[in-house]
């Protein structure tokens, strides 16, 4: 397949495929293409990600626990997990792709509570791995928006957006504004704070204030949703 080939592009191809091979019916086609644009449209806009093979298997589990936050019923998920790994399937069945990100995401269970996406031993690797990056700039960096991004389960724009202001370190928690500007408080492990005190003291000795953001890229520019994924890729590959 050709990576100039859209997520977009590939997802009309597989309704048609619904619709006149195995002549599903509008209704059915139309709850497939939607559940497909909702998951294109936040790969878009949380990771800036259009093409298949940027997509790996942890976006995809960070949209699901985005759907699990914003309240999304069991039976919802299901669908829509059902929804991509057909999709996959297609894909599998003519020849774009060679495997699936599916087949490291968890479907959960009619009446059961929602999983964590973010699977147990994942978060060991994750910690293994960023004890292992280097103690400069760059590694905290690193250490600094990867541990946020698990530990919080923020979205990748409120990520981005985060301000020192939102930041509460003697009360260990942060504010977020999220969508329809509902606000929430979100708690900090102890290891959090001393980190987020860590890069906001050495980032005040390396950079100019920009506007009360707590995150930076390594040059200390603002940070943007291709960086952040590329760092969340190198470590968990």
């Amino acid at each position: 397949m050709s990576t100039s080939v859209s997520i977009a592009l590939l997802a009309d191809k597989f309704s048609s495929y619904l619709k006149f091979e195995k002549r599903y019916s509008p209704n059915t086609v139309l709850a497939y293409h939607r559940d497909l644009a909702d998951w294109q449209g936040y790969l878009q806009e949380q990771m800036g990600v259009g093409s298949l093979e940027e997509v790996k298997p942890v976006m995809i589990r960070s949209w699901l626990a985005s759907l699990k936050e914003q309240g999304v019923t069991a039976r919802s998920l299901i669908r829509k997990i059902s929804s991509l790994k057909s999709f996959y399937k297609y894909l599998l069945k003519t020849g774009q792709i060679t495997s699936s990100p599916m087949a490291q995401v968890t479907t959960p269970k009619m009446g059961s509570r929602l999983p964590a996406f973010i699977k147990e031993e994942e978060a060991l690797q994750l910690g293994q791995l960023l004890a292992a990056t280097a103690e400069d700039w760059k590694g905290l960096n690193t250490r600094m928006l990867v541990s946020l991004f698990y530990t919080t389960g923020m979205r990748l724009s409120e990520l981005i957006q985060l301000r020192e202001s939102q930041i509460d370190l003697p009360r260990a928690q942060l504010k977020v504004l999220g969508k329809g500007k509902k606000e929430r408080i979100l708690p900090l492990t102890v290891d959090m704070v001393q980190l987020i005190g860590e890069y906001i003291q050495k980032k005040r000795g390396l950079f100019e204030s920009r506007e009360d953001l707590l995150l930076l890229t390594e040059k200390g520019n603002k940070l943007y949703p291709r960086y952040a994924w590329a760092l969340v890729n190198k470590i968990l590959g």
